[in-house]
């Protein structure tokens, strides 16, 4: 009975974490932001910051001027600004366009399948959704500011993958 809950306590294997904000400081930005989708893109791609900030913000007020629906409403009330957060409408064609290839881990009612740990994700360079963040993973290599990880614990909701 016991060894039931050994498992369930037992740490799991986690990635290590290399303190990287995608050269949003470099750019001239200070203090919080939710621009997790911005840092992660720059990292991945190696493009700098300030092109994905602002690739970003034009993807969201292209958006907001071509739609009619909600996401599109709020993006004219609150501004297109990357600062704001940015919606999967907008940044999955912008991800895809820069050579990534969606793959979901989680489906509807199916419970979580994948974690943020090395034992259950791809080696190669990923873009990764948790839940209300992007975070990126290069070789083995956790690149955020922060560790989303939860002792390997997060739940994965897919991932894009670099084409080789």
């Amino acid at each position: 009975m016991f060894s039931f809950f050994t498992r369930l306590t037992r740490p799991h294997q986690t990635y290590p974490l290399r303190i990287n904000d995608g050269g949003r400081s470099a750019a001239g930005f200070i203090g919080g932001a939710g621009d997790c989708v911005v840092r992660s893109i720059a990292i991945a791609t190696g493009l700098p910051y300030m092109q994905v900030y602002e690739d970003l913000r034009d993807a969201n007020a292209h958006y907001a001027q071509e739609r009619d629906n909600k996401l599109s409403r709020m993006l004219k009330q609150r501004g297109s600004s990357p600062r704001n957060g940015n919606h999967r409408n907008v940044f999955h064609e912008y991800i895809l366009k820069q050579g990534f290839q969606w793959v979901p881990t989680m489906r509807v009612g199916a419970g979580c399948q994948v974690h943020l740990r090395p034992d259950e994700l791809p080696k190669g360079t990923l873009i990764v959704k948790v839940s209300k963040h992007l975070t990126t993973v290069i070789d083995g290599v956790l690149h955020d500011t922060h560790d989303p990880s939860r002792r390997g614990s997060r739940c994965v909701y897919g991932y894009y993958i670099k084409n080789s």
